[in-house]
């Protein structure tokens, strides 16, 4: 018996193996890989069953649980389902269409806006004060901003590390700064469980990093501990970054 197989076809068989190698390595960096492949052996003997060997109370029993179990595989992989969309509508190109077709412009930052923030985390690197900024993209972090204390100002170098000074009441939460201003301080982040991350780092940098996964936002740390500054940028760390790095990466065109 032979197959006919024509460009749709290969077109379609690419599609599949890539949507799987794409739902293999989302899985694989969630610790959901064991239940992924789980679910794919049970769709594989499902489809064996239904159409090959033609079962037909079996392949009904199972039609019924593959009803039932897209909804359970909905509420089961939903943070997965949603980081898989997330990373769609955040692609560069993705969001460039958007903002062409939406009239969106996309925020800039001129070396006047960043280095009050550069000079302020060397000043508190040196002091080994703690900070956590969170620089606003594309997504509004509204949700976020309303968690804290607004405040709205002009970004300034004295206010950042007034803000997070030891004794200040604010500077154990994350400041946000939007629209080339300081939105808020003192705001609460998600904070990031991944088991990757070392050891050595504390909760700022699990809340700059599960601020970068949820959101297109590039987060700032200063470690308390050893005043090394990093950068939490689509759930990825840049570590003990020197300030030419820092103002390199705030004013260069991907942010």
């Amino acid at each position: 018996m032979f197959f006919s197989i024509g460009i749709k076809d290969i077109i379609d068989i690419l599609l599949v193996a890539v949507l799987l190698y794409y739902s293999y390595r989302l899985m694989k960096e969630s610790r959901s890989l064991n239940i992924f492949f789980g679910v794919l052996v049970f769709i594989v003997f499902w489809l064996f069953v239904s159409q090959i060997l033609e079962m037909r109370l079996l392949g009904t029993l199972l039609d019924r649980v593959v009803s039932v179990g897209a909804i359970a595989l909905l509420i089961l992989f939903q943070e997965e389902i949603r980081k898989f969309f997330f990373t769609i509508g955040t692609h560069q190109r993705v969001r460039s269409a958007v903002r062409f077709f939406s009239g969106e412009e996309k925020q800039t930052h001129t070396r006047e806006d960043i280095m009050p923030i550069v000079r302020a985390c060397m000043a508190m690197s040196k002091q080994k004060i703690g900070a956590l900024i969170v620089m606003q993209r594309s997504l509004p972090l509204n949700d976020f901003i309303r968690s804290g204390e607004v405040i709205d100002a002009r970004i300034s170098e004295r206010l950042i590390e007034n803000i997070f000074f030891k004794n200040s009441p604010l500077h154990d939460g994350g400041m946000i700064i939007s629209h080339k201003r300081i939105a808020a301080a003192g705001c609460v982040l998600p904070v990031a469980h991944d088991t990757t991350i070392p050891k050595e780092l504390g909760l700022r940098h699990r809340a700059a990093m599960g601020v970068s996964k949820e959101t297109d936002a590039l987060a700032i740390v200063v470690s308390e501990e050893t005043g090394n500054i990093s950068i939490a940028f689509r759930g990825a760390f840049q570590l003990r970054i020197s300030a030419e790095d820092l103002e390199r990466i705030l004013t260069e065109d991907a942010f």
